[in-house]
């Protein structure tokens, strides 16, 4: 993040790291990143033509967050607000003005992540075809 809004800012000077917190700098350090993104990126939207994709790392940080957390998408989406390890593993930024917005754009994101899976599921019975 390019500048620390005031959460991140006393978040930073908390002395005691959580379970949470471990957590997820274990799954960052274990998690593949480069080759599931490249896996994941030749079938990622690309910008053009409409609203501009989330990065598709995010994207994936985030599909990591609501799987390993067992979150719904509406869960999810107030975990990325109210829990900022969760904000920062997910390199999400979130400011008050336009919460509306951002609100609209991460159920998109919810429902593009649960088409992949459902498309990858099919896929892997025999019912889909790449």
């Amino acid at each position: 993040m390019s500048q620390m809004n005031f959460s991140d800012f006393e978040y930073a000077g908390k002395r005691k790291q959580t379970r949470r917190e471990r957590f997820l700098a274990e799954m960052d350090q274990v998690v593949p990143w480069t080759g599931l993104l490249g896996l994941i990126e030749p079938f990622y939207p690309k910008a053009g033509g409409g609203r501009k994709p989330y990065p598709l790392e995010t994207m994936l940080r985030i599909h990591l967050l609501q799987n390993g957390f067992s979150l719904s998408d509406p869960a999810m989406e107030e975990a990325l607000y109210e829990i900022t390890a969760k904000r920062q593993f997910g390199y999400m930024k979130v400011r008050s003005r336009g919460r509306m917005k951002k609100t609209a754009q991460l159920t998109t994101l919810f429902a593009l992540s649960n088409l992949w899976m459902a498309r990858k599921q099919l896929m892997g019975m025999g019912v889909l075809r790449a």
